[in-house]
């Protein structure tokens, strides 16, 4: 069934663009020009918070805040093997991704602390990735509330995902 959707959406758009007399090529290549310069205007943001997450992985700094926070992360329940995954979720995704395939090689993909990864990289979000973004696009500049509560919530939700997985 999923091998049809994406044709039968295209050929709606596409009957829809016809009953309403609508261009779509032109409209198609507005859109493209539209989105090359979304991404020469966040490009600058977005290599920031890259470069940011590179050199704090190299550095070591990350192993070492999860050594540090690892005993208030256990009084919470994540385990200490999640530790530095749950401090780079909020700063990459791809670099979250290579944390939990080390997870799933070292500990197996049906272990607790596999189950616990996988719901904690499903329930978080890339939250200052996403800010930076949405800074560069918006004419909205103070977040002094938005970035703590989300960074609360992630938290939240790691907390309840590992709970969660230790009862099921």
């Amino acid at each position: 069934m999923s091998n049809y959707i994406l044709p039968i959406l295209f050929l709606l758009l596409f009957a829809y663009c016809l009953y309403k007399r609508i261009n779509t090529y032109d409209t198609f290549v507005k859109g493209a020009k539209g989105a090359i310069k979304l991404v020469v205007d966040i490009f600058p943001f977005i290599a920031s918070i890259l470069i940011a997450v590179a050199l704090l992985k190299v550095s070591g700094i990350t192993n070492f805040l999860a050594q540090m926070l690892s005993p208030i992360f256990n009084a919470l329940g994540i385990p200490t093997e999640l530790c530095e995954l749950v401090l780079l979720r909020p700063f990459t995704g791809s670099g979250s991704y290579g944390i939990l395939e080390n997870i799933f090689s070292t500990y197996g993909a049906d272990s607790y602390i596999s189950r616990c990864a996988c719901v904690i990289m499903g329930c978080s979000e890339t939250i200052f990735y996403v800010a930076t973004v949405y800074i560069s696009q918006t004419k909205v500049k103070k977040l002094l509330y938005a970035i703590p509560v989300a960074l609360l919530c992630s938290l939240v939700g790691t907390i309840l995902a590992c709970l969660i997985c230790k009862v099921m």
